[in-house]
């Protein structure tokens, strides 16, 4: 397996023009800033964009980001095991911003969702420290639940993968709707 090839935010601003630009993030994290013409298929729907990513990939060169750059590099390896060669953007629309880009924010688009970091971060203090309390309260056995919170960090951090991000991916207010995604791969098949 290769490694993705990435782009840095200078690189990447002076070729927007000719790149099609993935945003795999949730569509709440979409929804609060994203690089102007980005097309949000969220991680967890890429494998029914598949065909007209290829598509996209034949015409031009794609551009994958998320916010950080984990999740687009998750996303390049999947998509270079389907033979589609794309390419990340280092750092995400973190270090877009960072530099002084613009990040897009659709008209009406005013209930903010929080980043999955946040997200994350909130569900595992929240269990962590559920866990603790029910071992004090009920049964000591219960703080295994806050290891176990510990354990999966660790290991999220050792594979540069997050199992409970994919998991509150999952929620109803980080999933796409059916009609949001058919018209994103409308205009991802119009490009």
């Amino acid at each position: 397996m290769t490694t993705p090839t990435a782009l840095d935010p200078r690189q990447a601003r002076s070729r927007l023009q000719e790149l099609t630009v993935i945003d795999v993030r949730t569509p709440g994290e979409y929804a609060g800033g994203h690089i102007p013409g980005a097309l949000n298929i969220p991680l967890d729907q890429l494998d029914r964009a598949l065909p007209d990513i290829r598509t996209a990939a034949q015409r031009g060169e794609v551009l994958v980001v998320c916010a950080s750059g984990a999740r687009s590099e998750n996303a390049c390896r999947i998509l270079a095991d389907a033979g589609i060669h794309t390419a990340t953007l280092a750092g995400g629309t973190g270090a877009w911003a960072a530099q002084g880009h613009d990040l897009h924010r659709p008209e009406g688009s005013t209930k903010a969702t929080w980043g999955m970091e946040r997200q994350v971060r909130l569900t595992a203090g929240s269990v962590v420290l559920l866990g603790l309390a029910l071992g004090e309260l009920v049964h000591p056995a219960l703080r295994l639940l806050s290891a176990g919170i510990a354990g999966g960090l660790v290991f999220s951090a050792v594979t540069n993968t997050c199992g409970m991000a994919a998991m509150l991916a999952k929620l109803p207010y980080n999933r796409p709707r059916k009609a949001d995604l058919d018209a994103t791969l409308a205009r991802l098949r119009a490009n």
